[in-house]
């Protein structure tokens, strides 16, 4: 069965709520409030595509909550599932209510029990909800996917060795030896940052030197100790270290243990292995004077860092003072990964300068054209996608008064973003843009906020082109679902805010749409490197890269994309027909 609904099954659903049971327009409203469906209609409008009528409410809603579209315990979903019940043929309502009984009470009478089992709990797959669709005809699939347990939610796990791996391709393995190389010359002393530009594997070839170096050491209680900034890049190195593993001939099991996402570890379960944190959990654990970290750094084996360019932060200086506290001044080898374009790159340099580190970076051939560009090297060779970017006109000037600035980050503020997520003539260009793009392609799309996020969706699946969002309020199981049926071409459209900017991997993506404007060229290159997998690594020759910053005007610091088309070299058009890379 998909997790994700297929055309047969919209329309299977569609018909069956709007004739068979006379689910109207009143009641599909309330799945998305008065006000959204107003402005859906609106845009519908002057996009010329006509109001929605019941039936594209209907499948709008459905495409919009897939599985999930009986779950859950608001207003509108009870009064939908009762509604259903009460249109069933009394005998099947019966037999239902035996099957599903509401403890604590003994209802007899039919007409009491729709209410009744509408507020029973759903429970996702579970025998209420398959035999609540059954009885209904609905496809199964509405019964909501249970996702079968797996290790995300343990505290840890154990590796078995033997899985296939593609080699390592020879800029990496130049890379992997060059580390080698530092570790075994410097060991505890080893200090480094190693610098590939997104999409080259840097996390790849971290996990091969770091864990060939500790593997001898694990069997002697060390750890190696993996620190992110949230969780999808910390699920990212578990599966980079899972894979490694088991393509390898050890004879002996690894233990991962997840030590981020509230998940507590016990002194009991530490035999050594790889620790994988969020900085954000160290940082309370060493608060809390966490006996379990404390082992973890007294036996700590070398530290890497994922987006090194965080770790500048007091975060980070207060775990690595309690290392010191409790090893000594030596500490233990640690090294910073950073996704830079180039090899005079500030930041990186800043970076080896505050942790005294040797910069590890691949060597190119001696050729001005690659010391002009490096990345250069690395689309020519296919290993990183050509990225194609677009300007787009996108309406009237907007201007950033000095109070839509955050002091804090320099760049622009959240309430500045709610207001431009509002802005109908620009959402008006970005829909129509969308609306553009071949049928087929995948795009990643950055909005403004959440709700931005969801009305752009919701245009989208009006018109029957399959759209999902995904936002850091998205249960994880939801999340799993929406970005599998993405990466399948399920969905066309993948809408997200604050989220997907790291630890997500779905190559094929060919569209990078960037309708959150940002003074950040950290958050920038992470967004637009979601798409810039190249050919030799299972993504694609080029990327599309539409940016909707251009009418929005502020003094001072320019806004990221200006930034990164210098500092890329990034082809830049007026339109994208006939471009060839």
């Amino acid at each position: 069965m998909n997790a994700f609904p297929t055309e047969r099954d919209i329309r299977q659903i569609v018909k069956l709520l709007i004739d068979k049971y006379g689910v109207d327009q009143t009641m599909l409203v309330k799945f998305i409030g008065t006000e959204y469906f107003k402005e859906v209609n609106r845009m519908l409008l002057d996009l010329e595509e006509g109001e929605m009528d019941v039936y594209q409410l209907a499948r709008m809603i459905v495409t919009n909550k897939g599985p999930y579209l009986f779950a859950g315990s608001n207003d509108a979903v009870r009064e939908l599932r009762a509604f259903l019940l009460r249109q069933v043929d009394e005998n099947k309502l019966i037999g239902l209510y035996k099957r599903n009984p509401i403890s604590g009470k003994n209802i007899k009478s039919p007409s009491y029990m729709p209410n009744a089992l509408a507020n029973k709990k759903w429970v996702m797959g579970g025998k209420w909800a398959r035999d609540f669709i059954q009885t209904l005809e609905f496809p199964l699939l509405f019964s909501g996917i249970s996702i079968p347990k797996d290790h995300d939610t343990d505290p840890f796990q154990d590796i078995e060795p033997r899985k296939s791996l593609p080699p390592l391709v020879e800029y990496q393995r130049e890379l992997k030896d060059k580390m080698l190389s530092v570790l075994n010359k410097e060991e505890d002393r080893t200090r480094c940052v190693v610098t590939l530009p997104t999409g080259g594997g840097k996390t790849r070839v971290a996990v091969e030197s770091f864990i060939e170096w500790m593997q001898p050491r694990f069997s002697e209680g060390k750890y190696l100790l993996w620190i992110a900034q949230g969780e999808e890049l910390c699920e990212q190195a578990i599966s980079c270290i899972v894979d490694m593993w088991q393509d390898r001939e050890f004879s002996e099991a690894l233990r991962i243990y997840r030590y981020f996402g509230g998940k507590q570890l016990k002194e009991e379960n530490l035999i050594g292995g790889v620790v994988i944190a969020s900085i954000q959990q160290l940082y309370t654990r060493i608060n809390n004077n966490d006996s379990a970290l404390n082992e973890i750094l007294k036996n700590c084996g070398a530290v890497i860092i994922d987006e090194a360019h965080h770790a500048t932060a007091r975060s980070y200086q207060t775990l690595f003072e309690k290392a010191r506290e409790l090893v000594g001044e030596n500490l233990f080898p640690i090294c910073g990964l950073t996704a830079t374009p180039g090899r005079n790159n500030g930041e990186t340099v800043r970076l080896v300068d505050e942790f005294e580190a040797y910069l590890i970076h691949p060597t190119l051939p001696e050729m001005d054209k690659y010391e002009q560009n490096p990345l250069l090297y690395f689309r020519e060779k296919g290993y990183l996608a050509e990225p194609i970017f677009l300007l787009h006109e996108d309406g009237e000037e907007i201007e950033v008064a000095d109070d839509m600035m955050d002091e804090e980050s320099g760049d622009l503020n959240s309430e500045f973003l709610r207001i431009l997520a509002t802005n109908h003539e620009r959402n008006y260009h970005i829909i129509e843009y969308l609306m553009s793009i071949a049928e087929g392609s995948s795009s990643l799309v950055y909005a403004c906020t959440v709700e931005h996020a969801e009305f752009l969706a919701m245009v989208m699946n009006s018109i029957g082109r399959k759209s999902a969002v995904i936002s850091a309020e998205t249960p994880k199981q939801i999340r799993r679902i929406h970005i599998d049926a993405f990466k399948k071409g399920e969905i066309e459209f993948l809408f997200n805010y604050g989220v997907l900017t790291t630890g997500f991997d779905a190559p094929k993506t060919d569209h990078i749409l960037i309708c959150r404007p940002t003074s950040s060229i950290i958050l920038y290159e992470q967004m637009v490197g979601r798409g810039l997998r190249g050919e030799k690594f299972g993504g694609t020759k080029q990327c599309h890269i539409i940016d909707f910053s251009q009418n929005i005007k502020r003094h001072g610091k320019p806004l990221a994309y200006a930034r990164f088309l210098k500092d890329w070299q990034v082809k830049a058009v007026k339109n994208f027909n006939g471009v060839t890379v």
